[in-house]
């Protein structure tokens, strides 16, 4: 005989699961259209520290203090965006310019690199090989549209000042609002919402920030401190008349590489290391290695002090997580989807402790 109240509580878990996923599917959704109050919720996270230490020490209100580190750190963000814009328009511009020359460069490479196998001695046919090269071809042109698709868009995103400057201001806006008025929006959120739920979020948000939000923090410090420490290197290399061209851009794309889980830096600065040391450029190749062991050994003294814990998930399901966003929204959701998994293993780490399946499908569980 079927047993409709086991079914029903069956169901009922794997529609609250399929619920919880769309829900922060749909939140991410939701907070990529709303950009700017994201960006300026996540620095007043980070300035708010700032802000107590001067109510703390200097005996301020808090809406003072709160101004006083807001024209602080404005001052700073604006100075660094109109230098960040500014050099990364021009090394974009340069290199966009200068693509087909790279691209045939890389492409006599790698026929050189091929034509030196020999391989009559592996009895390869001469249709396979054509495949080879063909192919080899193929990837490299794949590659070089796909540079040209991104470096277009960024230009394009960069030089359209208006679209860029009413971003900026809505940002600052909001980031001000939340810095000097953190407290009336919090008092406005529970007078609004019935007091069950402003309960039922506080303890939800509480835990999601504890088990997300500092790691995040930490995590952001970290590819903050490698991007510092790779732009200072590369523009030392590039002084030094290294053959370093674009040194901001490279320091971006090492930080984006260091920033997804399990990948780091060492992904891309070793191989650079070792194709520049065997196109001869040895002491570029032994340049770039040395800071990319700088690079390691700074994280490995800050990261144990900066993170304080482990987010318990082994690297096979990070890798996973990774795999899936990507499927789902391309290149960003490769940092989407650990986020998303850490989020989903607080909501259900009484589950995952008991057993996520078994504890769907046993009875009183």
């Amino acid at each position: 005989m079927i047993d409709y109240s086991y079914w029903l509580d069956v169901i009922k878990k794997l529609l609250v699961f399929a619920l919880s996923v769309f829900l922060i599917y749909f939140g991410f959704k939701i907070s990529l259209f709303y950009i700017p109050f994201l960006i300026a919720f996540a620095v007043s996270l980070l300035i708010e520290p700032l802000i107590k230490f001067c109510m703390k020490k200097l005996k301020m209100k808090r809406k003072v203090s709160a101004i006083l580190i807001f024209i602080i750190i404005l001052s700073i963000i604006i100075g660094l965006i109109g230098w960040g814009i500014a050099t990364l328009v021009s090394e974009a511009t340069n290199l966009l310019n200068n693509i087909n020359f790279y691209i045939d460069k890389v492409s006599n490479e790698s026929q050189n690199l091929i034509s030196r196998f020999k391989f009559d001695k592996i009895k390869i046919s001469q249709e396979l090989l054509s495949i080879f090269h063909n192919s080899s071809d193929d990837f490299i042109q794949t590659a070089s549209d796909w540079v040209k698709n991104i470096l277009t868009r960024m230009l394009n995103t960069l030089t359209s000042l208006p679209k860029i400057g009413i971003y900026i201001v809505i940002t600052i806006l909001a980031l001000y609002f939340m810095c000097t008025d953190k407290i009336y929006m919090l008092e406005q959120i529970e007078h609004h919402l019935p007091e069950k739920w402003v309960k039922n979020l506080s303890r939800h948000v509480k835990a999601l920030v504890k088990a997300l939000g500092c790691y995040l923090k930490a995590q952001l410090k970290l590819v903050l401190i490698s991007f510092i420490i790779s732009l200072i290197g590369l523009y030392i290399f590039s002084i030094s008349g290294m053959n370093i061209k674009y040194p901001l851009m490279i320091a971006i794309g090492i930080a984006i590489v260091d920033a997804l889980p399990i990948f780091g830096s060492g992904t891309v600065m070793v191989p650079w290391a070792i194709i520049s040391a065997f196109n001869g450029d040895v002491r570029l190749g032994v340049a770039i290695l040395v800071l990319w062991i700088v690079m390691c050994v700074v994280r490995q003294i800050l990261e144990p002090k900066i993170v304080s814990g482990q987010i318990g998930i082994h690297p096979i399901f990070t890798l996973i997580a990774m795999y899936t966003g990507f499927r789902f929204l391309g290149l960003i959701g490769m940092f989407v989807g650990p986020i998303v998994l850490i989020i989903l293993k607080n909501i259900y780490e009484v589950r995952i402790d008991k057993g996520f399946v078994k504890s769907i499908f046993e009875k009183n569980c």
